[in-house]
């Protein structure tokens, strides 16, 4: 039996047929872009992304005034949150 636990039917032959990838997996693969040409990211790499967008408290020197301020979110900051339905609050 194969590793990952498949069967063979009657006359030793497979019982489910391979999965064949869309060309459109497979032009991702091997242009490394999304089909609106940004780049494809790992997890790890979106996350490291999406955790540059920062929200600063700056005071005001000989003051207790203070006030945040956003850092500018890239495209695909912005784009994020809308691919996941979410409305994003800092």
């Amino acid at each position: 039996m194969p590793p990952w636990g498949g069967h063979r039917g009657a006359f030793g032959r497979r019982v489910v047929a391979p999965a064949r990838r869309p060309a459109s997996a497979l032009a991702k693969a091997r242009t490394q872009r999304l089909s609106d040409g940004t780049p494809v990211h790992s997890l790890r790499s979106l996350l490291a992304e999406l955790a540059t967008l920062t929200k600063n408290t700056v005071r005001v020197p000989n003051s207790v005034a203070s006030f945040d301020k956003l850092a500018n979110p890239t495209p695909l900051q912005e784009r994020a949150p809308q691919l996941l339905n979410l409305r994003a609050t800092l």
